[in-house]
């Protein structure tokens, strides 16, 4: 399925590129979503026309994106989690409860920007996480994982 780009994705384009995509992820993510519009004469037209504007909200993303990564950048957050003998933790710390622990301390940050190519945390300990604010801006918190024995 064809498809114009209306802003900067990863692994796929940028701003007015015509994509080919499979069609499930046109339909159910790319569209619905508003990152894409289809391939039409039409929509050709009209995202030639509004182009200037376009690349204006994507530099106003961009900037805000960046300055949201350098509120990150060295930011250490901790979480204290249940554990066993040796550190091992009787559930486990996710996405969800480490974007919680960054909003405590006044920073937006949504659960989808979060990455744990390793899955979720299992052990007690000190890590290192990625988050993935934009196409081209990435940010590191420091993360500790506090276990904490009954």
């Amino acid at each position: 399925m064809e498809i114009i780009l209306l802003e900067t994705i990863d692994r796929l384009g940028g701003l007015g590129d015509l994509v080919n995509v499979r069609p499930g992820f046109a339909r159910n993510y790319l569209l619905p979503k508003g990152k894409a519009k289809l391939a039409t004469a039409e929509n050709i037209a009209e995202i030639e026309a509004r182009r200037a504007e376009l690349e204006k909200q994507q530099v106003e993303v961009l900037a805000a994106a960046k300055a949201r990564a350098e509120q990150l950048e060295g930011l250490e957050v901790s979480i204290t989690a249940k554990s066993g003998g040796e550190g091992k933790l009787f559930g486990s710390v996710t996405n969800a409860n480490i974007t919680d622990a960054i909003k405590e301390k006044g920073i937006e940050v949504e659960k989808s920007e979060i990455r744990m190519p390793e899955g979720p945390i299992r052990m007690a300990g000190e890590y290192d996480i990625d988050l993935h604010l934009h196409a081209e801006v990435n940010a590191t918190i420091k993360l500790t994982v506090i276990g904490e024995e009954d």
